[in-house]
């Protein structure tokens, strides 16, 4: 009796959870779609506000300096818009902050909501009692705003990625290093040998690539180390990367020093580089963020280096967007992955 009773709560339970996934999708395919532009937000604030302690704090976390950029953009566009004005052309925004600060707010704090208008949309709540809590919660969770919007916007690059996928690519990529990110449509296979491929889109004027690569594992080296990160990278980008002239090759450009962070998304860790490239004896170069990680035997490394090559645009949003694409890499599923499907 008891077993049956805990099946039948398992069985009520998954019954529940199907049907609030499928309320939940019925509700966001009502929604409208977001509007605006990439990489800018609407802050929904009052005027005096917004010249203030508040806004300033504000300004100073979301439109500081994107790193690693060959001139100074910040992360987002901002834009207020004051609650008065905050009408239906506002709302349907795919970014939006909303200062609530008022005396009778009893719980301070920040709420992340999604898809409250339209879809797919990010919305955050501040709320606070008076204007100096407003700044305090801005400060101590500035990197929670910014990896808040930086996940909303990478969810939607990836969303289109999988929804117009140019198919063709992923076993291309999946045969040399066992798995493969979703590429977007327009995206092209330039080269591919048995350790390297280079999948590029070059509308006229940009290019946006991504390098798939992988080396061996060195036994007794630390193959997540910053210098032996580099050091690979450095030598499978001139061994596969040639420039236009002779004795010209892609590198890490040594003007500014790359970072390395280990992050872990979705149960996936990886290192993440991140710096300038450039073309060795030519002048050629722009930014590239890499994640690097161990192959699923533990035999080789696997790199995904995502770089932008746009001289005569700003890079930031080029840079999100194929950056966006890494995050979407899922290893090549096997007989007895689909079997368990």
């Amino acid at each position: 009796m008891k077993r049956f009773l805990t099946y039948l709560v398992v069985a009520v339970t998954a019954v529940l959870t199907i049907a609030s996934c499928s309320e939940d999708k019925r509700k966001k395919a009502l929604l409208p779609n977001i509007s605006g532009k990439a990489g800018e937000v609407i802050v929904v604030i009052d005027k005096g506000l917004w010249e203030g302690a508040v806004g300033t704090v504000l300004r100073d976390t979301l439109t500081a300096d994107c790193p690693f950029l060959p001139q100074r953009e910040p992360l987002y566009n901002l834009v207020d818009v004051a609650p008065s004005g905050f009408n239906n052309m506002f709302q349907i925004h795919r970014n939006i902050i909303l200062v609530n600060i008022d005396s009778k707010v009893t719980e301070p704090g920040i709420v992340i909501r999604k898809d409250v208008w339209a879809a797919p949309q990010c919305v955050i709540n501040i709320n606070a009692n008076d204007a100096e809590t407003a700044v305090t919660l801005i400060k101590e969770n500035s990197q929670k705003l910014i990896t808040t919007l930086e996940q909303a916007e990478r969810d939607r690059v990836i969303a289109n990625a999988k929804r117009y996928e140019e198919r063709a690519l992923a076993p291309a990529t999946a045969e040399v290093i066992g798995g493969s990110p979703h590429y977007p449509s327009g995206y092209q296979l330039k080269m591919k040998t048995s350790d390297f491929v280079w999948i590029t889109y070059a509308p006229q004027g940009t290019q946006q690539s991504i390098l798939a690569f992988k080396y061996p594992v060195v036994e007794g080296e630390d193959m997540m180390s910053r210098t032996s990160l580099i050091d690979n990278i450095k030598a499978m980008l001139q061994k596969n990367v040639p420039g236009m002239f002779e004795n010209t090759y892609m590198t890490i450009a040594p003007v500014i020093d790359p970072s390395v962070k280990y992050l872990n998304y979705k149960g996936h860790a990886f290192a993440e580089i991140r710096g300038l490239w450039d073309v060795h004896n030519d002048y050629m170069g722009g930014p590239f963020v890499a994640h690097a990680f161990y192959s699923q035997d533990g035999k080789d490394m696997i790199v995904l280096l995502a770089f932008v090559y746009a001289p005569k645009y700003d890079k930031r949003q080029y840079l999100r967007q194929v950056e966006s694409v890494l995050y979407s890499f899922e290893w090549s599923k096997t007989e007895n992955d689909a079997i368990k499907e």
